[in-house]
């Protein structure tokens, strides 16, 4: 994909959708933090979900401690590998208690510190929460930056760098939303929805779709 071609890609994924955001529910940084790592290898509806009645309740660091691991894990047990994400999101509140002031911490390094917390989930906390212009790179991402041929590599950081360098600063703040609800909703894992792609002209497999065999 040319520079022109991405930035063509960014601009009908734009006009599509002006204002994308997470959707995830929550009401502060620190919301967002435990609901960005209850969603590693779940869907946002199940943490939704799961989420609406323990936000009605927790809303500081010091809530989640008092609340307990057993009683957490009672809260978000839908949800897959609930035992070891309650844990690590206990031990979370307990380090932004200790050494942050019970603030969520605005650096990279910092947030990779938290239990539960990588990469990808510190870049989302850093995107939405901060507005810095991060690019996280989840399996929605990565399918799209390889199958179109935005940016492809063998793994997430391969592709988060290659997006960082390719990706346009008028579309970075919003880039991986805009392939986030692309992936999920239109580049989907098996069946993707050529025939309804508003960039489908641009994208590598559309363009072997259509060569002449």
């Amino acid at each position: 994909m040319t520079p022109n071609q991405r930035r063509e890609f960014f601009s009908r994924l734009r006009a599509a959708t002006p204002s994308p955001g997470s959707e995830l529910n929550y009401s502060s940084p620190f919301q967002l933090l435990v609901a960005v790592i209850l969603s590693a290898q779940a869907t946002d509806v199940s943490v939704n979900r799961a989420t609406t009645r323990l936000f009605r309740q927790i809303s500081t660091p010091r809530q989640m401690v008092d609340l307990g691991e057993s009683k957490l894990r009672e809260h978000i047990k839908s949800i897959g590998l609930f035992n070891t994400k309650a844990k690590n999101i206990i031990a979370a509140c307990q380090m932004l208690m200790d050494d942050y002031g019970g603030r969520v911490p605005r650096k990279r390094k910092e947030l990779e510190r938290l239990p539960g917390v990588g990469r990808k989930t510190a870049n989302v906390v850093l995107n939405v929460a901060f507005g810095e212009p991060t690019i996280a790179v989840d399996t929605h991402v990565y399918r799209v930056s390889n199958r179109t041929g935005l940016a492809p590599g063998k793994t997430p950081l391969e592709v988060e760098r290659l997006l960082l360098k390719r990706v346009a600063d008028e579309f970075r703040q919003h880039a991986h939303h805009w392939l986030i609800l692309h992936g999920r909703y239109t580049c989907v894992a098996r069946r993707p929805r050529c025939e309804s792609c508003a960039v489908v002209d641009l994208c590598a497999l559309g363009r072997s779709a259509k060569a002449p065999s």
